[in-house]
Parts: C-alpha cells; sequence; structure tokens
C-alpha cells in the first residue's frame, strides 16, 4: 500500500519555515498478526511540538531528522488481524506510542491503540476532553486552587487550553481575565465563553496598565500558556500568595539566543507565591478523574469550545506554524 509521510527534514533555527518539512511517499509492508491498519482522520498540532522539533532534552524524545513527525490524532481501523479490532472502528493511541505519525495510513500494534466512543464528536478527544482540556483542568484544580472571588488571568486565552481555564475559572465563582490577540478573539472571550474582561495584547503598547485596569484588586491566580513580555506584566500584579501554574512558554520557543527578562524572585519571596511547572503527563493515574468532570461540564452546558479545522493531510506544516501566529481559536486541528 502507498502512502504519503510528512518527515522532518531539518531541525529550524527560530521560526520554523517550509524547507523544514518534507513530504515523501512510500509503501507499506504487509500487515502481520497483532497488528492493526489505520488511517488517520484527524490530527491534533501543538505548541509543544515545536520543542520536539529541537535536538534537546526534554520531557519528550526529540523528533528525528529523516523520519515523520507525529502528534495526536484519531484514525478509522482499515484492515486488523488482531480479534479485539475490526474495519470501520475509530481508535488512539495510547500506551508507549501515543501518537500518530504524519502519514495517510499507518500500521500500529494492537496493543497500541484503543478504542474510541464515535457518538462524541471526534475532534473532541484532541481538546476538550483530551489533552488541552485535562491540561486546563489538573493546571487550574490542583496547582491554581481557585476560591470563589478570586481574579484569575489566562495568557493565550483563546487557544485550546486558555478557553477551558477560564470557563473552570468562572464555574469556581472567580473573575475570569484572559489575554489574546486580535478584536475578534477578545469579543470571543467575553461575548462567547463568559471571560468578565479580556485583553488584545496586540492593541496594546502599555500591558502594565491593561492588567491594572482589569484586574483592579490584583491576580491571584495566573495560569501561563505564553511568557515573555505578557507574563512579565501580569507578574507585576500578582497578589500575596497568588499561584502561577506554568502550562507553556509559546513567547519564547522560536527564540534562537536565551532572553533576559526581570527578575521575578523577589516578587515572588516578597508576596509568598507559588510558581509550578507542570506537564499533562505528571496526572496521567488521574485522567479517568479530569474527563468525567470536563464531560459534566458539558453536558451541563458549563463549557463550551471552539476548534479551528484546517482541511488536507498537507496543510499540517502550516496548521503548526499557524500557532505561532495566533491563526486558531480554540483547538487547531487537520482534518485529513
Amino acid at each position: 500500500m502507498k502512502i504519503k509521510q510528512i518527515l522532518l527534514a531539518a531541525r529550524p533555527k527560530g521560526l520554523p519555515q517550509a524547507a523544514d518539512f518534507k513530504t515523501v511517499e512510500t509503501t507499506l509492508p504487509e500487515l502481520m498478526p497483532g497488528e492493526v491498519l489505520v488511517k488517520p482522520l484527524y490530527f491534533s498540532v501543538d505548541p509543544y511540538m515545536r520543542g520536539r522539533m529541537n535536538d534537546a532534552k526534554s520531557y519528550i524524545p526529540p523528533f528525528q531528522v529523516g523520519e515523520p513527525i507525529e502528534s495526536g490524532g484519531v484514525a478509522e481501523v482499515i484492515e486488523s488481524k488482531d480479534d479485539h479490532f475490526k474495519a470501520g472502528e475509530t481508535v488512539m493511541s495510547s500506551g508507549p506510542r501515543p501518537f500518530l505519525p504524519w502519514a495517510t495510513a499507518t500500521i500500529f500494534p494492537a496493543n497500541h491503540l484503543r478504542k474510541i466512543d464515535n457518538s462524541i464528536p471526534l475532534t473532541y478527544y484532541l481538546g476538550l476532553l483530551g489533552v488541552p482540556g485535562l491540561t486546563a483542568y489538573f493546571g487550574m484544580v490542583d496547582i491554581g486552587k481557585p476560591k470563589a472571588g478570586e481574579t484569575v488571568v489566562v495568557s493565550g486565552a483563546a487557544g485550546a487550553v486558555g478557553i477551558v481555564v477560564g470557563q473552570i475559572a468562572k464555574i469556581m465563582g472567580c473573575r475570569a481575565v484572559g489575554i489574546a490577540g486580535g478584536a475578534e478573539k477578545i469579543k470571543l472571550l467575553t461575548d462567547t465563553f463568559g471571560f468578565d474582561a479580556a485583553i488584545d495584547y496586540k492593541g496594546n503598547t502599555d500591558m502594565d496598565a491593561a492588567v491594572a485596569a482589569a484586574c483592579p484588586n490584583g491576580v491571584d491566580i495566573y495560569f501561563d500558556n505564553v511568557g515573555g513580555d505578557i507574563s512579565d506584566a501580569v507578574i507585576r500584579h500578582l497578589n500575596f500568595f497568588a499561584r502561577v501554574p506554568l502550562c507553556g512558554q509559546i513567547a519564547l520557543y522560536n527564540e534562537t539566543e536565551v532572553p533576559v527578562g526581570p527578575r521575578i524572585q523577589p516578587v515572588m519571596v516578597t508576596r509568598s507565591i507559588l510558581m509550578q511547572g507542570f506537564i499533562i503527563g505528571n496526572y496521567a493515574t488521574r485522567f479517568g478523574e479530569g474527563v468525567k468532570q470536563l464531560s459534566e461540564w458539558v453536558k451541563t452546558g458549563k463549557i463550551k469550545y471552539t476548534e479551528t479545522v484546517e482541511e488536507g493531510f498537507d496543510r499540517l506544516p502550516d496548521a503548526l506554524l499557524g500557532l505561532f501566529s495566533g491563526k486558531n481559536s480554540g483547538k487547531m486541528v487537520v482534518k485529513v
């Protein structure tokens, strides 16, 4: 069977370019006992993938030059030589191989796949009920520990994680303030997702003043998805005993030199601030808890969700690059 794959052609310096990706054709071998042939239906693209393009030690191995890029995905079984799966079923990768390679079809060991319920929108498994939703849930509940009446600020608020963070804040009785780029996203946050206020970082030359105006009582929880100048501005307004779930630093992922910013330790010491970095894998044993609670909030209308869907396998690199220019509202997925 002939397929197409998208490989990492070169390790990017700074913002990835089209030349860092390469599309090739190859032929899959014959299916062996215990294996399953799957065709991807949707791929997830996420900011953390930029880090995997570097040859650097991290919490997840880097992509290899000349090998397919991989990400979360939902797929359909085309052929199976394992009794647990049959053609037409919908599956996700799991276990020691939790990603799908960027290919128009691939062969998986059956014990690296799990069936999913296709009565739920399939993209939700990549977003609200997947890594982004669970990241928002555990970052807020476990690290943020929100209390009614507190002010929560989230950067990257119109992204897949941010829109869920803000709505959890509201469920917990907090004031939710989002930071995003562009008037359209600001309107989305306040009109659709119920944020109390939103700051357009693209339309503000003085983020310090903008944060002060939106948060007259200071900031009790800062859910940091962005880093950089935006976080520098928010940190100056943290209250005593504030909590900072440190989720992402997308503003810095394409830097070629280590940037120097304000020294935040004096603020943290003098105001007894907790900042804790985390990755969603830390909570793997509690995923069931998170999915159950998020599902309940969705069913009762307490959480809404949005997605940006690109169509076409060949659009995968462009979709990934679009994350760094803020092209997406909510989760970015590619329909193959």
